[in-house]
């Protein structure tokens, strides 16, 4: 199946250049490119793409708003945020704005292409440094100690919640599968029924639920398996 890709950048050189190493690649189509993000609301609506490649500082409709725009609006695209800065409100902004992943400009294109393929499965991609920082981020605000759980996590199961606590600290379905002693098509499926439970787009918005529900506790981190 190929994944049909808009992307977004004020910069017709950087378009270019993402242009030239994608056309390059099987089952990759590029369907359009927008200078800002009100183009990028517009050509998402015509073209249908699967994965637009957002950047961050644009004029007019900056990447952030123009997401946030989109998620409201029920686009089906996963948005993908590209950006020379590593700071962190981008990362928070973006995450919470539904992007599904974040990306640095300076990836090598395997990287990139790699990173549309996670994204357009319907994963989600953060560097790992950016993960460490969305933590510290979120942990700000949550509080130490016992909570009643939210209603809206009452329907899973014991082990939903056990795999929703570990899709937080940045488990991947590998490390998973290891830690719970189960195979990566039952993680995969636990994975799929909590999201689909809970409403959710993708890991990134279960990782924004669980440490706004207090599900994970500020302090914690990924562990190795």
């Amino acid at each position: 199946m190929t994944i049909r890709v808009l992307l977004c950048d004020d910069q017709a050189l950087v378009r270019s250049g993402f242009r030239m190493i994608l056309d390059q690649r099987p089952g990759i189509e590029v369907v359009g490119e927008a200078e800002d993000g009100l183009q990028a609301i517009a050509l998402a609506e015509r073209r249908s793409p699967d994965v637009i490649l957002m950047d961050v500082r644009m004029p007019n409709l900056d990447g952030i708003e123009a997401t946030r725009r989109l998620v409201a609006a029920g686009s089906p695209a996963r948005v993908l945020i590209l950006t020379t800065y590593d700071l962190d409100e981008h990362v928070y902004d973006a995450i919470r704005a539904g992007a599904s992943g974040f990306l640095l400009k300076d990836a090598r294109p395997a990287q990139l292409v790699e990173a549309i393929e996670i994204v357009a499965a319907g994963d989600a991609l953060l560097a790992p440094a950016v993960t460490r920082r969305l933590f510290d981020r979120f942990a700000e605000g949550v509080p130490i100690g016992p909570r009643q759980l939210p209603p809206a996590l009452q329907s899973l199961t014991e082990r939903e919640l056990e795999v929703l606590r570990l899709v937080a600290t940045g488990m991947s379905n590998a490390e998973l599968a290891d830690r719970l002693f189960l195979s990566e098509t039952t993680v995969k499926s636990h994975v799929s029924s909590v999201l689909r439970k809970l409403g959710l787009r993708d890991r990134v918005q279960a990782v924004v639920l669980a440490y706004e529900a207090g599900l994970v506790r500020a302090g914690e981190r990924p562990e190795s398996g």
